[in-house]
C-alpha cells in the first residue's frame, strides 16, 4: 500500500536516476577501495597523467552525508530542471559545471557533486525567482545567496566544511556565467539570459546593488568583453529594438514556463497521492 506522500518521491527522470546510481556507486567504490581516490578525485598537482580526474572528481563523494545530500539534491532539483531544459542541456550543464569548477589546493584529494548542486540552485533562481517556499517564507531567488552565506558561516566553526567553499562558490558563479552568457535557446537561436532580473547584483540585497553593479561591470568587461561583441554581432539588438531572447519579455516567458511546469508537477503528485489514498477504501469495499 502506498502512502499519501509517496508522490513526492516519484517522477524522477531516468537520467537523474542514472546519475544518482553513479554517485552512490562512486561512493561505494572509494569506501571499498580507498586507493581509488588517488585516481578518481581531483589532486591538482597530480592531474597529469591522471587527466580523467577532471571529469570523474565531480561524481565522487567521499562522505556518507555528502552522497546523501548530492543524490537527493540531484533527484529533486533535476525533476524540476530537466523537463524545462531538456535532457541534453541538463547533462551538458552538469558536465560544464563539474569540469570548470576547479580547485586551488595542492596534494589534497578533492571531489564531490556539490558544485553542480550550487549551479542547480542558480538555474532554479532563473526560472522561478518569485516562487515562495512555504516552510521558509522566502523567495526561490535567494536560495543560492543563502546557501553561500550559510556555508561561509559554518566554515568558521568547522574547518572541514571550508574545503567545500571553493567548489560551492565556483559552482554558483560558473552556473550563473553559463546561464547568463552561454546557454543556447532553441526557440530564439540566441545564447544566455541578459535580463536585469538575472544580473549578478541580484545575488545581493537591494541596498548593496549600487555598489555591486559598478564592480561587476568592470569584471564583466574584463572577462566577457568578447562575448558582448559576439552577442552584438549575432543581433541582440536591431535598430535599438531588442530581439527575441534579449529583453525582459523572453525572461518573463521563461519564468512562466518554469512556474507552469512546477504547477503541473505538483498537480500530478497530488493526483497520484489521491489515487493511492483511495485504493485501500476500494479494496475494503470489494471485500464486503
Amino acid at each position: 500500500m502506498s502512502s499519501p506522500g509517496s508522490g513526492i518521491f516519484s517522477g524522477f527522470t531516468k537520467l537523474c536516476k542514472g546519475l544518482a546510481v553513479i554517485l552512490v556507486g562512486g561512493h561505494v567504490v572509494v569506501q571499498l577501495l580507498p586507493i581509488s581516490v588517488t585516481y578518481l578525485a581531483l589532486i591538482p598537482a597530480r592531474t597529469i597523467p591522471f587527466g580523467w580526474n577532471l571529469i570523474t572528481a565531480g561524481y565522487i563523494e567521499q562522505s556518507v552525508h555528502g552522497v546523501v545530500v548530492s543524490t537527493l539534491g540531484l533527484l529533486f532539483m533535476g525533476k524540476l530542471l530537466e523537463p524545462i531544459w531538456g535532457s541534453k542541456e541538463f547533462l551538458k550543464f552538469i558536465f560544464i559545471i563539474n569540469f570548470l569548477t576547479s580547485e586551488k589546493y595542492l596534494y589534497m584529494p578533492l571531489s564531490g557533486f556539490h558544485g553542480v548542486l550550487a549551479g542547480f540552485l542558480v538555474g532554479i533562481k532563473q526560472i522561478l525567482p518569485d516562487q515562495e517556499l512555504n516552510l521558509l517564507k522566502i523567495k526561490v531567488k535567494w536560495l543560492p545567496s543563502l546557501m553561500l552565506l550559510l556555508s561561509i558561516a559554518i566554515s568558521f566553526f568547522t574547518p572541514e566544511s571550508a574545503t567545500y567553499l571553493p567548489t560551492l562558490i565556483f559552482g554558483t558563479y560558473i552556473g550563473w556565467i553559463y546561464l547568463r552568457f552561454m546557454q543556447r535557446k532553441p526557440e530564439s537561436k540566441l545564447r544566455g539570459d541578459p535580463s536585469e532580473d538575472f544580473a549578478f547584483s541580484t545575488f545581493f540585497p537591494e541596498f548593496l546593488r549600487p555598489i555591486v553593479d559598478p564592480i561587476a561591470s568592470i569584471f564583466h568587461r574584463m572577462l566577457c568583453g568578447k562575448s558582448e561583441v559576439s552577442s552584438a554581432s549575432q543581433g541582440y539588438t536591431l535598430g535599438g529594438s531588442p530581439l527575441l531572447g534579449s529583453d525582459p519579455i523572453e525572461a518573463s516567458r521563461r519564468r512562466e514556463r518554469g512556474a507552469r511546469a512546477l504547477e503541473e508537477r505538483l498537480a500530478a503528485e497530488k493526483l497520484a497521492a489521491g489515487r493511492n489514498s483511495e485504493e485501500p477504501h476500494m479494496d475494503a469495499n470489494d471485500r464486503v
